[in-house]
């Protein structure tokens, strides 16, 4: 089974010369859903982790996954606004502006050991925000899985830059 062929490629979307990557197709199919989260999860198990880091939204579907499959819990990195409790934020830079994600203050604590996972890594801003989040609270990032890697956009360069090993199923030229 080809993961790649499973992930629909629609042009011009949200803006001309863009081409989006949705992973919904791949979530519809049950076998490519399962071998996704498994090879998301396999260079992780036995690693001791704590929990698993989900950045909104797809994150979430694909970290709640994961975080089952390695029997740990589940923590929901979201914009700014959108957690009902006490939260810490961390802002990161846009093509034209600012931007913060949050976690509830009661997520990670020293000594964690966390895994990010979302459906992709484009210029790596809100990763890099999740992992430097994260590592405030005292947690160890022990690494950060996606299922699609656009490396023309530098995001994966940008984690590893900052100690975050990186883990992605597949790769699409472009933006």
């Amino acid at each position: 089974m080809n993961i790649e062929e499973l992930v629909r490629s629609i042009p011009d979307y949200p803006k001309a010369g863009v081409i989006f990557r949705d992973i919904t197709t791949l979530l519809q199919n049950p076998a490519g859903f399962r071998r996704t989260v498994d090879e998301l999860v396999q260079p992780f198990a036995g690693s001791h982790i704590s929990s698993v880091a989900g950045i909104e939204a797809r994150g979430f579907i694909l970290g709640g996954a994961v975080a089952h499959q390695l029997s740990v819990g589940f923590v929901a990195v979201r914009k700014k606004g959108k957690l009902p409790w006490q939260t810490i934020g961390q802002t990161y830079q846009l093509e034209y502006g600012t931007d913060e994600v949050e976690i509830h203050i009661d997520s990670v604590a020293t000594g964690d050991r966390v895994l990010i996972v979302d459906d992709l890594i484009a210029t790596g801003g809100t990763a890099c925000a999740a992992a430097t989040l994260i590592r405030e609270t005292g947690a160890e990032v022990i690494g950060a899985s996606f299922v699609i890697d656009l490396p023309n956009l530098g995001g994966r360069k940008k984690l590893e830059d900052i100690g975050v090993p990186v883990r992605t199923l597949i790769e699409f030229e472009g933006d």
